[in-house]
């Protein structure tokens, strides 16, 4: 079977579960511009930000999961499923390569966007999404610690299925972020909502900088928001990667949460009088 090529623009922070499966997700864009999500990514890739970069092409040897009802939803063919880097979009002339992918299917309603997820006909399941107006960035404490036994489950699932025989690192989960970012936005529909942002980005900047500031978690938490609010939805032109989870799809009201930014430079119009 040939494999498909991905442009990857999703990987989300790592979550646990008593299922391995739905530890972390990566998701990208065909060449056609429609969206694919890859899981599960096995825990020897859990330093996945190392395997591969956002606006990577990588190809891969995928199979359609047929345990997720969402349409979208694709798993490696095994553990051992290579990702192999092809090539890379950059942000040369306000990332127009990017775009020309990206924004080629931008929802803007998010009440239509909320009914296409439930429609059985669709069940979207990604999407990017423009919204008219953020209107803040919030910030909540969280667990601090991962559940115990959740935990243990996943380290024998890892041992059964002897997911670490090529790893240095014979058994880690990333530290849990002990807050939760989210964005409080409308969209055509005039709705405000607010929904949180889980990609691997925010989890990086908020360990960077609480490192940069030597433990202190308030200016930690001020950078990530500096970054987020000042810089990306003040400064630049902002699209959100909005995805569900296949347990909240249809239970939740709004079953989308933010898994990544798009944020290329705003452009300037120039008048021609």
């Amino acid at each position: 079977m040939a494999l498909t090529k991905v442009l990857i623009a999703v990987k989300t922070y790592p979550t646990l579960s008593s299922k391995y499966d739905e530890l972390v997700c990566t998701a990208g864009f065909l060449e056609d511009g429609s969206w694919i999500r890859v899981y599960p990514i096995p825990f020897r890739k859990l330093e996945y930000d190392e395997q591969y970069s956002k606006y990577d092409w990588v190809e891969v040897d995928l199979e359609r999961n047929n345990s997720d009802f969402r349409l979208e939803s694709h798993k490696p063919k095994s553990i051992e499923t290579a990702f192999t880097i092809v090539d890379h979009l950059g942000t040369e002339d306000s990332w127009r390569l990017r775009k020309e992918i990206v924004l080629k299917n931008v929802h803007t309603n998010m009440t239509d966007l909320i009914a296409e997820a439930k429609d059985p006909k669709k069940y979207t399941s990604l999407a990017v999404f423009k919204p008219t107006e953020i209107l803040g960035f919030e910030i909540e404490k969280a667990e601090r610690e991962w559940d115990k036994e959740k935990l243990a489950q996943l380290k024998a699932n890892a041992q059964q299925l002897d997911l670490f025989k090529n790893s240095d690192n014979p058994f880690e989960v990333v530290k849990k972020l002990p807050y939760k970012f989210s964005y409080k936005f409308k969209s055509e529909d005039e709705k405000e909502r607010t929904l949180m942002i889980e990609d691997w980005e925010i989890g990086q900047l908020y360990w960077n900088c609480l490192r940069r500031h030597e433990g202190d978690e308030a200016k930690a938490c001020a950078d990530v928001k500096k970054k987020y609010f000042d810089d990306f939805a003040k400064t630049k032109d902002l699209y959100l990667f909005l995805g569900t989870t296949r347990v909240h799809h249809l239970r939740a009201p709004n079953p989308f949460v933010i898994i990544g930014t798009f944020h290329p430079k705003k452009i300037e119009q120039t008048s021609l009088f």
